[in-house]
């Protein structure tokens, strides 16, 4: 299997990571108008395990390093793989906790509580479990990061039509959501090998661990998906046979936008055996900056905003940037 040894490509591997993970998301805006999100969600988990099998096929089962995929999974022992497949369960509720967030508080609340929580709750969880790094750096640089978050939140808050209700529920939702998108990564973690070069028996390969977290979003999204479906959060109920009376076209951004996000899911994990699983995850975690960027620069969310608003995005980029540089260094 293909693995790497270098730290500068570890680092490389995860800002590619916060790019697929800020990046995924404009697949729906390129979906039509009317295919809802909980419609275009079957697809991205979808592309999610395609994606995930494909890796698993090629790259994952050539070289001479490591186990290729079959031999792994041949050798896996249960506990690893419920813990690979948990992680995807819960990933796949925070997500659509992330959502339901969202549309109940909007994405000035819902965006700084519910990923702002995730990145320190997963940074300091992944940290204890696996120490790698200088931990001063990477906390200061975990904080600047979270700042981002919160004046990227505040950034939004000041966009006509973004100042509505922040009710309970919604917050409430966000809260959860952080702290379930704060564990996930564990459990992927805690799945594969820390020696991806002398893999201890048990354990998975990255690729191993990637297709049965896939497998837990996709099955667990049976139950998830078709009850936001029928008991939405906002909107009227969706039946589901509207899914397979929807353009190719809607399909295919939908597939896309879960194969992209994949590709940052496998980077990350193959960048945990050298970065370690903190600095792997408080990277990928900084594509809501990434996102904002899309905002800012393609789809001009910000044109309307009011005088002032501009100062607000240089300070959140700072803040990006020195924070994700604080955590790059705390690795080296």
């Amino acid at each position: 299997m293909f693995i790497i040894q270098d730290y500068t490509i570890a680092v490389i591997f995860c800002v590619i990571t916060m790019f697929c993970w800020g990046s995924w998301a404009n697949t729906q805006k390129l979906a039509g108008k009317e295919w809802r999100f909980e419609l275009f969600y079957w697809d991205y988990v979808l592309g999610v395990l395609l994606a995930s099998i494909l890796f698993a096929f090629t790259i994952g089962s050539a070289g001479n390093e490591g186990r290729g995929f079959i031999e792994d999974l041949a050798q896996a022992s249960s506990s690893s793989l419920i813990s690979a497949i948990i992680g995807g369960v819960i990933f796949n509720l925070a997500n659509i906790l992330l959502v339901a967030a969202i549309a109940l508080a909007g994405m000035a609340v819902a965006f700084p509580v519910g990923i702002g929580l995730a990145l320190v709750i997963g940074v300091v969880v992944n940290y204890i479990a696996q120490p790698q790094g200088d931990p001063l750096l990477l906390f200061i640089g975990v904080g600047l990061v979270a700042l981002a978050i919160i004046l990227d939140a505040m950034v939004y808050k000041r966009l006509p039509g973004q100042g509505g209700s922040r009710g309970t529920l919604g917050l409430g939702l966000a809260i959860l959501c952080g702290i379930l998108m704060g564990f996930f990564y564990r459990f992927v973690a805690a799945a594969m090998a820390p020696n991806f070069e002398a893999m201890e028996p048990g354990l998975l390969s990255p690729y191993t661990a990637m297709v049965f977290f896939a497998l837990g979003i996709f099955l667990s999204n049976f139950i998830l998906n078709t009850i936001i479906m029928l008991k939405p959060f906002q909107g009227e109920p969706i039946s589901p046979i509207k899914y397979f009376r929807g353009r190719g076209i809607d399909h295919f951004w939908g597939i896309a936008g879960g194969m992209i996000w994949s590709i940052g899911m496998m980077f990350s994990i193959i960048a945990f055996g050298i970065a370690g699983a903190a600095i792997s995850y408080g990277l990928g975690q900084g594509a809501t900056m990434v996102a904002a960027l899309w905002g800012v620069f393609v789809w001009k969310e910000f044109k309307e905003a009011p005088k002032g608003t501009n100062k607000l995005i240089v300070m959140m980029f700072i803040s990006f940037i020195v924070g994700l540089a604080l955590i790059v260094r705390a690795g080296l």
